[in-house]
C-alpha cells in the first residue's frame, strides 16, 4: 500500500476501497501470508479472529487504519474491536464480502428495461455467507467516490466507501444493519469538487420531515389478506364497472383525539368505514410518496419509493391498503413522474451532474413550479420511473395510478414563453421522449392484472386513453377538465341567467366519447380563491344545497366515471385548508347531514344501475331526450346498459321554479318508477315529485314513441326506470 493510497483511504477519497481494505494476499506466492486492512476511526484496537488464528492488528495510520498479517487466507473472519471508553464488540468486516448485484440487473437498468430495478438498487435486508445485514446500491456514474453514512459509523464520510461497478453503480453489503437504521449516501463528484449527502433514490422508508435520511426497512414481512380482492380485480372490466372515487388528502381528512392527523392504521378504521358507508368504490390518495414540504400536498416528491412517514411505517400503509381491499374499496394514488424538487438531499444534481434531469433549463426546469423535469430520454431514468410505478402496484397492491400534470410532460413549450424552450427534432413542440416514456410505462403497468392508469391532462392531445397500438398514450382513462370547467361555469350563474348558457352543460356531449373520461371535482377546484363546491352555488341556503344536489345528480347521470374531493359530500362551506382537518362540526346541522346522506344514496343508486356505468365511453350508452328547453333550463337524457332494454331516464331542472304537467318523451310506453329524486325531504329538498311512479302512454314527444307528464321539482334531478 503506497502512501498515496494510505492518504486516500484515510481521507475518504479512494475510488476503489475494496482494492485496499479487507483481505489481500501479502505476496504473489499462493501459500504466502495474507493481510487484512481495516479502517475504523472510532476504535483504539482491532483484533482479527479467523480459522487460521487471531491477530491483533497494527495501527498503521493515526486516523484509524489497522493492518493484520495472517499466515494464510483468513476465510470468514470477524473483528473484535475496542473503543476509547474501553468497551469491546465483535463485528463482521464489510470489505471481506464480494459483489452483491448481478451484471444482468445492472445491464437491464442501464438499458432502460429493468422495470423492477427496486429489487436491485436501494437497501435490502439479506444474508450473505450466513451473515445477516443489508446490501446497498445506488447509481451515480459521475461520482469519484460514494460513501455510505449513518448512525452505524457516526456519519463519518470516510469509513464506508462503496464498491464501484463499471456501470456507474456503487454497492456494499453492511453486516448487522437492521430495519429502522437511518442512512444516506455521501457523493463526491469527479466534477467541480462537488460533494453532497443524498437520501437513497430507491429508499423504501424515510425519516419524518424535516429529517431527511433514508431508513432501512423489511419489505417482505407484511402478510397480505387481500387475495380475494386481487383475484377479483384481475378479471374485472374497469371501463364497464362503477367507479366512484373519493379523493383524499390524508393529512387533512380528519384529526385524531390527539389533535394530529390520523395514522395509517387509524385511517384503516375510520376512513375505510366512512368511504364504505358512503358507497364509494375507490379512494384516491393525493401523493403519499415522501415529500419534504407539506404545503406542496405531496406533489414535490423526494422519496419516490417511500410512503410518507408522517402517518406511520411502510407496513402501516400496507395495512391501510389491505383494509381498503377487504372492505371492497380500490386504492388509486397520485403519481408524479413529471417533475421533482430541487432539495439538496434529493435527486437534483445527484452526482454533481444533471443525472435525472436535463442539464439545459429550457428542457429541465419548470420555473413556475421551482422544480426540475425528468430526462425521459435517458434509459436509467426510464428504468427508475417505470420501476417506481410497478413498485406501488406490486409491493403495495395499489390498484391504479392517477398521473399528475401529464400536459406538462407532453409539450416542450408548456408554460414557457418564446425562446424559453427547445423544439424537438422535427421542429415541433411535442416532447417525443416523454410521449415514448408514457406509452411504454402504460404498456408495462397494464401487464399487472387489473391495474389502471388515469391521466390528468387538460389539453386536446389526441388518444390519451387510447391503446398504444392505436397510436394512443395507453392510459385507461383521462380526467375531463373541459366538462368540469363548463359545469362549474354554468352552476355559478344565477338560475335566471342559466338559459343563456345552456350550451355549457350540453357541449361536453360533443366530445364525451373521444376519450375514456373521468368527471373530476378535485382538490384543485376548492382552493386558491375558487371556493368550496357548495359556496360556488348561488342563492340562499336552501337553493345552494339544492343546486349542489342537482349538480352531483347530473354528474352521476352524465357518461364517465366519477371523482369527488373530500368535504364536498357534506357541504363544506369554506375552502379546503391542508393545514387543518375538514369541518366535521358542520354535521351537527341537519342540512349538512342530509347532503351527506344524499351522496351515499346517489352512490348506491349508481352502483345498482348498470345503465349508469356499463356503457360510459360510446354513444350506445347515451341519448338526449331534449336539451333545447333553455327557457326553463331543463334537460333530459337516457342512459343505457349493455342490454339496451335496461335503461334509466334522467330529467334535470336547473331553476328554482317547479314544473307541473311537463311532458317528456320516453323510450317506450308503460309504467316507470321514480327511483331517485334529489328533491326528496330526506336529502333536504321540498319533497315535490311524482309519488314514486308515472305511466307513459303512446303519445309521441321529443321524437319518442311514448311520453308522460311529470312534476319536476325545483333545482332537482329525477331518475326514472321502467317498472317491468
Amino acid at each position: 500500500m503506497t502512501d498515496q493510497e494510505l492518504d486516500a483511504i484515510t481521507g475518504g477519497f479512494h475510488g476503489d476501497p475494496f482494492s485496499v481494505l479487507g483481505p489481500h494476499a501479502g505476496t504473489a506466492e499462493p501459500d504466502g501470508p495474507w493481510l487484512v486492512r481495516v479502517f475504523l476511526p472510532q476504535v483504539t484496537e482491532v483484533e482479527v479472529i479467523s480459522d487460521v488464528g487471531s491477530v491483533v492488528a497494527e495501527k498503521v495510520h493515526a486516523s484509524g487504519l489497522f493492518e493484520a498479517e495472517l499466515p494464510s487466507a483468513p476465510g470468514a473472519y470477524r473483528l473484535r474491536v475496542k473503543g476509547a471508553d474501553g468497551s469491546s464488540a465483535e463485528m463482521d468486516d464489510p470489505y471481506r464480502f464480494g459483489s452483491v448485484l448481478s451484471d444482468f440487473d445492472i445491464h437491464l437498468f442501464l438499458e432502460g428495461t429493468n422495470y423492477e430495478a427496486y429489487n436491485a438498487l436501494g437497501a435490502h435486508l439479506t444474508t450473505v455467507e450466513g451473515v445477516p445485514g443489508t446490501r446497498f446500491a445506488v447509481w451515480a456514474p459521475n461520482a469519484l467516490i460514494v460513501s455510505l453514512i449513518g448512525d452505524f459509523n457516526l456519519w463519518d464520510t470516510r469509513q464506508n466507501p462503496m464498491r464501484h461497478r463499471d456501470s456507474g453503480v456503487w454497492e456494499i453489503f453492511m453486516p448487522g444493519i437492521r430495519p429502522g437504521t437511518p442512512y444516506k449516501y455521501n457523493i463526491k463528484s469527479r466534477l467541480r469538487g462537488h460533494s453532497q449527502e443524498k437520501c437513497d433514490p430507491f429508499g423504501f422508508w424515510m425519516e419524518t420531515p424535516p429529517k431527511s435520511a433514508s431508513l432501512v426497512t423489511d419489505m417482505d414481512q407484511y402478510v397480505w389478506q387481500d387475495d380475494e380482492w386481487l383475484a377479483k380485480r384481475a378479471i374485472a372490466k374497469p371501463l364497464e364497472s362503477p367507479v366512484s372515487v373519493y379523493e383524499v388528502h390524508l393529512g387533512s381528512w380528519r384529526y385524531s383525539e390527539s389533535g394530529q392527523p390520523m395514522t395509517y392504521r387509524e385511517l384503516a378504521i375510520h376512513l375505510v368505514d366512512y368511504v364504505k358507508r358512503l358507497g364509494y368504490t375507490h379512494i384516491e390518495l393525493m401523493p403519499i410518496a415522501e415529500h419534504p414540504y407539506a404545503p406542496s400536498w405531496g406533489y414535490q416528491v423526494i422519496g419516490y419509493f417511500a410512503p410518507t412517514s408522517r402517518f406511520g411505517t411502510p407496513d402501516d400503509f400496507r395495512y391501510f391498503v389491505d383494509a381498503c381491499h377487504q372492505a371492497d374499496i380500490g386504492v388509486i394514488i397520485d403519481w408524479v413522474p413529471a417533475h421533482f424538487p430541487k432539495d439538496a438531499h434529493g435527486l437534483a444534481f445527484f452526482d454533481g451532474t444533471a443525472l435525472y434531469e436535463h442539464e439545459d433549463p429550457r428542457l429541465g426546469e419548470h420555473r413556475d413550479w421551482g422544480t426540475l423535469i425528468f430526462n425521459f430520454g435517458r434509459n436509467e431514468v426510464k428504468s427508475f420511473l417505470i420501476s417506481n410505478a410497478l413498485f406501488w402496484l406490486k409491493r403495495y397492491h395499489i390498484d391504479g395510478l392517477r398521473v399528475d400534470a401529464v400536459a406538462s410532460m407532453l409539450y416542450l413549450d408548456y408554460s414557457r414563453k418564446p425562446g424559453e424552450w427547445v423544439p424537438n427534432q422535427y421542429g415541433g413542440n411535442e416532447n417525443l421522449d416523454a410521449i415514448a416514456f408514457l406509452r411504454k410505462a402504460n404498456e408495462v403497468i397494464h401487464e399487472v392484472p387489473g391495474a389502471i392508469t388515469v391521466a390528468e391532462e387538460s389539453t386536446a392531445f389526441t388518444g390519451v386513453s387510447r391503446p398504444v397500438y392505436l397510436n394512443g398514450l395507453g392510459f385507461t382513462m383521462k380526467w375531463n377538465m373541459g366538462w368540469m370547467h363548463d359545469m362549474l361555469h354554468y352552476f355559478e350563474k344565477d338560475p335566471i341567467h342559466r338559459k343563456y348558457h345552456q350550451n355549457a352543460i350540453t357541449f361536453s356531449m360533443v366530445y364525451a366519447f373521444t376519450e375514456n373520461f373521468v368527471l373530476p371535482i378535485s382538490h384543485d377546484e376548492v382552493v386558491y380563491g375558487k371556493r368550496s363546491l357548495l359556496s360556488k352555488m348561488p342563492g340562499d341556503e336552501w337553493q345552494r344545497f339544492a343546486n349542489a344536489r342537482a349538480f352531483l345528480s347530473y354528474m352521476w347521470a352524465h357518461p364517465g366515471k366519477k371523482l369527488l374531493f373530500m368535504g364536498a359530500e357534506f357541504g363544506q362551506t369554506s375552502e379546503w385548508n391542508s393545514e387543518t382537518d375538514l369541518p366535521w362540526w358542520l354535521l351537527q346541522f341537519p342540512v349538512h347531514q342530509k347532503l351527506q346522506n344524499f351522496c351515499a344514496a346517489l352512490n348506491s343508486l349508481y352502483k345498482s344501475e348498470p345503465a349508469l356505468y356499463e356503457v360510459d365511453f360510446t354513444y350506445h350508452g347515451f341519448e338526449w331526450i331534449d336539451f333545447h328547453d333553455q327557457d326553463n333550463s331543463i334537460v333530459s337524457l337516457v342512459r343505457y346498459a349493455k342490454d339496451r332494454s335496461d335503461f334509466v331516464v334522467a330529467v334535470c331542472n336547473f331553476t328554482p321554479t317547479p314544473q307541473l304537467q311537463y311532458r317528456i318523451g320516453l323510450p317506450r310506453p308503460g309504467g316507470y318508477r321514480e327511483i331517485f329524486n334529489s328533491d326528496a325531504e330526506i336529502f333536504g329538498g321540498s319533497n315535490l315529485g311524482n309519488g314514486g311512479y308515472v305511466y307513459a302512454d303512446e303519445d309521441e314527444s321529443h321524437g319518442r314513441v311514448a311520453s308522460t307528464l311529470l312534476t319536476i321539482p325545483p333545482l332537482a334531478v329525477l331518475f326514472l326506470k321502467p317498472a317491468t
